[in-house]
């Protein structure tokens, strides 16, 4: 028992030492970390709170209990019980939490570490939920004034270092496919075929990892789009055949992701010292949903927070109608892969996570995050 306690203590003593270590003091006002930064795009799987601090629907935030109440406790604006995936990156990463861009009090200091940009409902289409989120080329303006206030404040050689050895994480593109599929009927989507909405929405995504490149981003990690056509939510549109994957979606999502790789194999010929990591996001969460057992959860199907079939009607924490309307909240969210109609839980964001992190290339590649990090 004395052993192991003392080592416990050594690798505890020995991380604060890392964590020192990764540390520069420039003066009595600034730090510059050693350590690579990170710095988040995205949607509803990211977003780290942005979306408390704008404008817009309960229904695209996640203020409310019972969200938040695995591990911090109280809401944060993850739209999870707890930790999301880019948390757990920053963790094996050696980083701090990477707090959300609108947080009121960010300052530089914070942001040589990385930003997230992500909101909740944003797509790669600016036509996706217009006025209630903020869109790809919103977050890449928002990056752009990060980028402008570290070169300020850093001087342009460090920034310039900060920049080049960051990486850069992106998952975005399910909304532009949801939006027109589940709630509203797009003009966009209406006015060209699957083949040129997908390229519409691929396209946007591409314009802005080279606009990143050109800041200085040479390492960058994707998730393709996830298997959202067989979340809670899209097993009840069909009231006829409660339980079945939302073809139409499928359809849609399928097509982007096999289109995705081509492009980013095109980026990695046209541009020199581009290097990605890209997870195959679909495979693993529809492992998940089909075989729960096997990754350890009793419900794939079935949200812990909702009310509904499979509590698949998003009245999580009231965020619909407020928090006088009813809900059904499972008692061991552990057991759950969704936490809510759309959403994970913690403990699946962690399993997704450790893949992106250091899974084999046929399910990261053809670097992982890991190797990207440790890329100078």
């Amino acid at each position: 028992m004395k052993t192991s306690r003392l080592v416990s203590v050594f690798l505890f003593v020995y991380a604060i030492i890392l964590s020192i270590g990764s540390i520069i003091c420039k003066d009595s006002n600034n730090l510059v970390t050693n350590q690579a930064a990170l710095f988040v795009f995205g949607d509803s799987l990211f977003d780290a709170g942005n979306n408390n601090y704008i404008d817009t629907f309960s229904r695209f935030r996640a203020n409310l209990w019972p969200y938040g109440q695995t591990t911090f406790k109280n809401p944060t604006g993850r739209i999870s019980d707890g930790r999301l995936i880019p948390d757990f990156l920053a963790e094996y990463a050696w980083l701090p939490l990477i707090p959300p861009n609108l947080q009121p009090s960010n300052g530089n200091n914070q942001f040589t570490y990385g930003v997230n940009f992500a909101s909740g409902g944003a797509g790669a289409l600016v036509g996706t939920f217009p006025g209630m989120v903020i869109n790809l080329e919103t977050q890449l303006n928002n990056f752009k004034n990060v980028e402008k206030r570290l070169r300020s404040e850093l001087g342009e050689s460090e920034a310039k270092r900060v920049f080049s050895r960051a990486v850069y994480l992106f998952h975005i593109g399910a909304n532009d496919y949801i939006y027109p599929s589940l709630f509203a009927n797009s003009s966009t989507s209406q006015s060209n075929s699957k083949e040129n909405y997908s390229g519409l929405v691929i396209g946007n995504i591409t314009i802005a990892i080279k606009e990143v490149y050109k800041i200085g981003g040479r390492k960058f990690g994707f998730l393709n789009l996830g298997a959202y056509d067989c979340a809670p939510a899209s097993l009840i549109i069909d009231r006829t055949k409660i339980g079945s994957c939302f073809k139409p979606l499928t359809e849609l999502m399928n097509l982007h992701n096999k289109k995705f790789p081509n492009v980013l194999r095109q980026l990695e010929h046209e541009l020199s010292g581009f290097r990605y990591a890209l997870h195959d996001y679909h495979a693993s969460l529809s492992e998940r949903i089909n075989n729960p057992s096997k990754y350890e959860f009793k419900e794939g199907k079935k949200a812990c927070c909702g009310t509904g079939p499979l509590r698949g009607i998003n009245t999580c924490g009231g965020r619909v109608l407020g928090p006088a309307q009813g809900y059904e909240l499972c008692e061991n969210v552990t057991d759950y892969l969704f936490f809510d109609s759309f959403h994970l839980t913690e403990k699946a964001h962690r399993q997704i996570a450790e893949l992106i992190w250091s899974g084999p290339s046929n399910v990261t590649g053809p670097y992982n995050l890991k190797t990207l990090f440790e890329l100078k």
